[in-house]
């Protein structure tokens, strides 16, 4: 798989909250959960970065981080 970008989100703690609680939700980590919605604005938006790849659609241990040893993930 290729290298990841990684940067700092500063978000108010009432979003959040929310894209925790979804991402809970969705049995996804926020950092996926926050990827996924990335993806699909951009797709909504006509940006095209959408298309190469889509979490939550296999292969990838993003869409269940820290699921599997009842982790946090990315609390």
């Amino acid at each position: 798989m290729a290298e990841r970008k990684r940067f700092l989100l500063r978000v108010d703690p009432a979003v959040y909250a929310a894209v925790e609680k979804w991402a809970a939700d969705d049995l996804r980590s926020v950092n996926a959960q926050i990827e996924y919605l990335l993806m699909e604005a951009l797709g909504r938006a006509g940006r095209g970065a959408a298309a190469s790849r889509r979490p939550g659609s296999g292969g990838g241990d993003s869409d269940r981080e820290g699921v599997a040893d009842g982790g946090g993930g990315d609390g």
